[in-house]
């Protein structure tokens, strides 16, 4: 399989001389197509500058992003956001839906922004898989945190992104509902032939991952698979 995602000497540094935060301090590491890998850190680590970094939300002070073989960062700042738009899928613990639209439409927003034709049988599939058909006409207030979530997912799937990045997906979701979210991102990741990339500080979350990799103060403190094949 070839590596979809891939970062080189990856740093990020706020401020200077004896102030200077090193958010992170020279990530390297490669994510294969279809994988689904758990970035794991306490708060502070890294791993949400880390995401944000290969989601293109933020730029490095210095090293490379290579999504799908594109330096990311190579790109200007508006063809960076189409970029990002197609290529990756965000799921965030905050849900971040647009409170005004319903179901449907927050699934299909990516699509609208984008100008393209949406594709209603692979929206169908999405939404059946993930359990929503009787609530594309609900606003998010009236869904419950593991619903929203749900939708979340959904929308970063519409537009069949070739990586999902998801920051603490399940921070807001009781154990019960978690699991489920889980299970459901996995299922939709098989299914659609998705990479994801889940930052997360919990371990038992981690291990639903097929290889998890370890971040401590901005650098890789340990990556393997968990039938003990390590390397990042």
């Amino acid at each position: 399989m070839q590596n979809i995602l891939e970062t080189k000497e990856l740093r990020k540094y706020y401020g200077t001389g004896a102030n200077q935060v090193r958010a992170l301090d020279g990530v390297s590491l490669s994510v294969r197509q279809g994988e689904f890998v758990a970035v794991v850190g306490t708060s502070g680590s890294g791993k949400s500058t880390l995401l944000h970094m290969l989601g293109g939300l933020d730029r490095p002070t210095a090293g490379k992003v290579f999504v799908d073989g594109k330096d990311i960062f190579s790109l200007k700042d508006d063809a960076l956001c189409i970029f990002r738009r197609r290529k990756i899928g965000f799921v965030f613990q905050s849900y971040n839906l647009v409170p005004v639209l319903n179901v449907e439409e927050n699934i299909t927003l990516p699509i609208e922004l984008d100008g393209n034709r949406i594709d209603r049988d692979f929206i169908r599939e999405i939404v059946g898989l993930l359990g929503l058909e009787q609530k594309l006409n609900s606003l998010p207030a009236e869904l419950s945190g593991g619903q929203q979530q749900r939708v979340a997912i959904a929308r970063a799937l519409a537009t069949k992104p070739a990586i999902i990045l998801a920051d603490e997906p399940t921070g807001n979701l009781d154990s019960a509902t978690s699991q489920d979210v889980l299970s459901l991102l996995k299922v939709t990741g098989d299914q659609f032939g998705q990479t994801i990339v889940m930052i997360t500080h919990n371990e038992e979350i981690a291990q639903t991952a097929d290889r998890i990799i370890r971040i401590e103060d901005g650098r890789i403190a340990g990556a393997g698979y968990k039938g003990g094949d390590h390397h990042a």
